[in-house]
């Protein structure tokens, strides 16, 4: 199987998707060369028009139907940039396409996909739920459909991104991606083990949706019994037949992150960076501040795949992760019901420069005692250190955290 897709498909691609596409910037993250002890860069596929890679492999794709197929029109399943790349590049040929998208897709995703005129049909909650009901319309309508990740040109349309890595650093030692089905990774991994197969290639997926790392690890694609994750826009429960052959030959390692690892991620790219990433597309960077990328005194450059976060998520994201690094801290203190006793606390908070969010104080619950209440506190801190020093503090002061 692997024969068929080589190197020159990929230069091919980058002939026939370069004017219809952004060259991303890639650019050096000096914080991350510091806790990292590499210099790493972002490749920024997050700035690609729709805000994410998934443009490349449709528009190459797309640029490689038939007459007939366009005629028929086209169909696709997505958990969301797919579908926008799919239909931002039917539109631009007249061509009707149908898109099946989870019901539980970022509704961002759905207006845009929308937005570029195709037909949208919401089904199940992960894209492999999308991917059956899209195989059902096909058949009813004759339309092609374009997989999102097991097909060649996709792939190859992906694989330019490894192309323009190589031509922006050279000397480039090491490159993380993400994974869903593994469309993305399969491209880059061969556009680089082609040209320089000393290139290190890492893979990187949700820990609630590994199919990848699943597969390699029994050496066969398999249904895997996934779990909701903040990466949307990699959650697979079965990895692609085509990419799954290629990764087991180009790439070096696949680690798994966890969803505090993304949420800390996401955070370090917004605040740190500058840089607005989806969970799929943050994952590169959470692998290495989670420590699981084992390089040193390399050039690291981890791809940000998309940008296209749910706007309605980004608050409990940025909380969970301010949790995580002890910034921000939930605690309850039950307390005598008597005049003053509230004000001692805020005191021993306000004295140790801990910036109370909220507060809420009550009498109201049934496993108190009559002469009892209990005030609830969110406080935000500058580390965990800092955390830990105001809740000894209040345990020294005689009260009780919960």
């Amino acid at each position: 199987m692997t024969e068929k897709f080589a190197l020159e498909d990929i230069k091919r691609a980058q002939e026939v998707i370069k004017d219809s596409i952004k060259r991303t910037p890639v650019v050096e993250c000096p914080l991350l060369n510091n806790i990292t002890g590499n210099e790493v860069f972002l490749k920024l596929e997050n700035l690609q028009k729709t805000g994410s890679f998934k443009i490349r492999g449709a528009l190459n794709k797309i640029a490689n139907l038939t007459e007939q197929e366009k005629k028929n029109g086209v169909i696709a399943s997505s958990a969301g940039n797919h579908a926008q790349g799919v239909a931002l590049g039917a539109a631009a040929q007249g061509i009707k396409a149908t898109i099946v998208m989870p019901a539980t897709a970022p509704m961002a995703k759905v207006a845009a996909t929308r937005g570029y005129g195709a037909e949208v049909v919401l089904e199940g909650s992960v894209y492999d739920d999308a991917y059956k009901k899209a195989c059902e319309i096909q058949k009813e309508t004759g339309a092609t459909f374009l997989h999102p990740f097991d097909d060649k040109f996709v792939m190859a349309g992906q694989g330019t991104i490894g192309l323009e890595i190589l031509e922006d650093i050279p000397n480039i030692d090491v490159v993380i991606v993400p994974i869903g089905g593994g469309g993305i990774l399969s491209g880059i991994s061969k556009a680089l083990k082609s040209i320089n197969p000393k290139i290190k290639v890492i893979g990187v997926e949700s820990a609630n949706a590994a199919s990848m790392k699943e597969a390699i690890e029994r050496n066969e694609v398999c249904e895997i019994c996934s779990k909701p994750t903040i990466a949307d826009g990699i959650a697979v429960r079965k990895a692609g037949s085509l990419t799954f052959e290629i990764i087991r030959e180009n790439v070096d390692d696949i680690v798994t992150v966890t969803e505090d690892e993304i949420a800390r991620a996401i955070l370090f790219l917004m605040e740190r960076s500058k840089v607005v990433a989806e969970g799929a597309g943050a994952t590169p960077v959470a692998a290495l501040l989670a420590g699981k990328i084992d390089v040193k005194d390399k050039k690291v450059c981890a791809v940000i795949s998309g940008g296209n976060i749910d706007i309605n998520l980004v608050e409990r994201i940025m909380n969970r992760a301010l949790m995580v690094e002890g910034r921000r801290y939930k605690f309850s203190i039950v307390l005598s019901d008597k005049s003053g006793e509230l004000g001692k606390i805020v005191e021993i908070l306000s004295s140790n420069n801990a910036n109370i969010l909220t507060v809420n104080q009550t009498m109201y619950e049934e496993a108190l005692e009559i002469n009892k209440q209990k005030a609830t506190f969110v406080i935000e801190c500058f580390d965990k250190e800092h955390r830990d020093s105001i809740k000894s503090k209040l345990e020294a002061a005689g009260y009780e955290l919960r």
